[in-house]
């Protein structure tokens, strides 16, 4: 079969090769893919900066159909059709597994990066990491389902925004804008988003289209005005920083009201922040971290994907084939692209 692959330490070294189909295990099931998502992390993958274990096949935003069953499976049939958690291969017995927390387990390995992904035509998958997605859902609303549940994760089951809250979104990649769209679902009374002067041509725009009218660029008026100014001198309630931005971060505090969250979403690629820390004191607010999903924040992604209260197919600019991976991983650093799906 075709996929793409990382195959050894280094920048580069991707290619679209042919490798053996696989074949379930006990507990697996075998998926058609129907898309796979591009995620940031594919990127960094490629520039040697995320960890992953080569030769390893691309991808984690997947989905498709199930089209054979390994021993012991009980839960699934051919012909359905899922998504997956990317929580292979934590060891289910430490503090954090016994917990119910295994997406941060330090023995996890994703596929895409600890394992062979879904940037190929077949994945082998535990069927206990899967979710089926309703009939009438199409592929493309599919595909966004793993970027919305990290998202639900974050901002509604870790952060709690709230109806009436007023939410600053700062930095409009796909996530960014996924965020807002969740805050709005969620009972946000108000969505602002912040880019950079970068952000204008394709991202600002498209939040504008979703109907975000408070859309501020960097480049042209200062963000802590323009959030002082809709919010009466006030500040946000939450302030959901996706942008990653080592000169952005510091600026979250001076968006947020005391007593208010900032959600953190956004990686620095391991770039160092110099933060105001009295600032953050003074303010008390509470700073929330973010990793990968938890177990219920994936139904309540498909559910509301499906219901258009988050419409998160709409910001897909790329359908490619797999062939075609490296012009979408140029449009996606040159920010020519927002989400991109590769069809193997």
């Amino acid at each position: 079969m075709k996929a793409l692959v990382k195959t050894q330490k280094g920048v580069g070294y991707v290619e679209v090769q042919d490798v053996p189909e696989p074949t379930p295990g006990p507990g697996e099931v075998k998926i058609r893919i129907a898309a796979c998502g591009v995620c940031g992390s594919d990127i960094h993958v490629f520039h040697d900066t995320f960890p992953y274990w080569p030769p390893v096949i691309l991808g984690h935003e997947f989905t498709g159909a199930i089209v054979e069953l390994g021993p012991e499976c009980k839960h699934f049939e051919a012909g359905e059709r899922v998504v997956a958690e990317p929580h292979t291969r934590a060891c289910g017995v430490c503090h954090l597994c016994r917990t119910g927390n295994i997406q941060i387990c330090a023995e996890k390995r994703s596929p895409g990066w600890g394992i062979d992904g879904g940037m190929a035509e077949y994945i082998c998958y535990p069927e206990k990491l899967l979710h089926r997605i309703p009939d009438g859902m199409t592929w493309e609303q599919a595909a966004v389902v793993e970027p919305t549940a990290n998202v639900v994760t974050d901002l509604i089951e870790r952060t709690g925004v709230i109806a009436g809250d007023f939410v600053v979104v700062q930095g409009p990649g796909p996530i960014g804008l996924i965020a807002a769209m969740v805050a709005r679902a969620a009972g946000a009374c108000e969505v602002a988003v912040i880019g950079a002067p970068g952000d204008a041509t394709m991202r600002l725009k498209k939040a504008r289209e979703l109907g975000f009218e408070q859309t501020v660029n960097v480049g042209e008026a200062d963000p802590v005005e323009a959030v002082m100014d809709m919010t009466g001198g006030r500040g946000a309630d939450i302030v959901v920083e996706c942008s990653g931005a080592p000169k952005a971060i510091p600026v979250t505090v001076d968006l947020v009201r005391k007593l208010g969250k900032i959600c953190v979403i956004g990686l620095t690629g391991n770039r160092n922040v110099e933060l105001p820390w009295d600032k953050f004191a003074f303010k008390v607010v509470d700073v929330v971290f973010n990793l990968s999903t938890y177990y219920t924040a994936w139904d309540r992604a498909i559910s509301l994907i499906h219901s258009g209260a988050v419409p998160a197919e709409k910001l897909i600019t790329h359908r490619e084939p797999l062939e075609n991976w490296q012009r979408v991983f140029e449009d996606i650093e040159n920010l020519r692209a927002l989400k991109a799906l590769l069809i193997p």
